[in-house]
């Protein structure tokens, strides 16, 4: 299970969630295995930004439309949006160190 300080997104409210400050986005579904391994890391990146950086989840099997958008092909998927824009992304399982590095880069 998520940490509490990972925001659930949905098709519905992404668009106002991503409008203010840095927002990382895991574009995730439960039958991906690189995607559970990632999650750890997700859940050890909202503590440590927690007040900096909004961090959150997306199922891509609930929530098409956004997805879909992006033209996301491959999960786990990534996007870093400062002030509503995409300002990064990173595609597979990666290493925190990288995914905190794209993360600086925008704070």
């Amino acid at each position: 299970m998520a940490s509490e300080k990972v925001k659930t997104f949905t098709d519905s409210n992404f668009d106002t969630e991503i409008k203010s400050g840095v927002t990382l986005v895991d574009f995730w579904a439960e039958w991906c295995g690189p995607c559970r391994r990632l999650a750890p890391t997700v859940d050890a990146i909202a503590s440590e930004y927690d007040g900096r950086v909004v961090v959150a989840k997306m199922d891509v099997d609930a929530n098409p439309s956004v997805p879909g958008r992006f033209m996301i092909r491959g999960i786990p998927t990534l996007l870093i949006f400062k002030n509503g824009e995409l300002a990064d992304q990173i595609v597979g399982l990666v290493a925190k160190e990288e995914i905190t590095r794209k993360l600086d880069a925008q704070l």
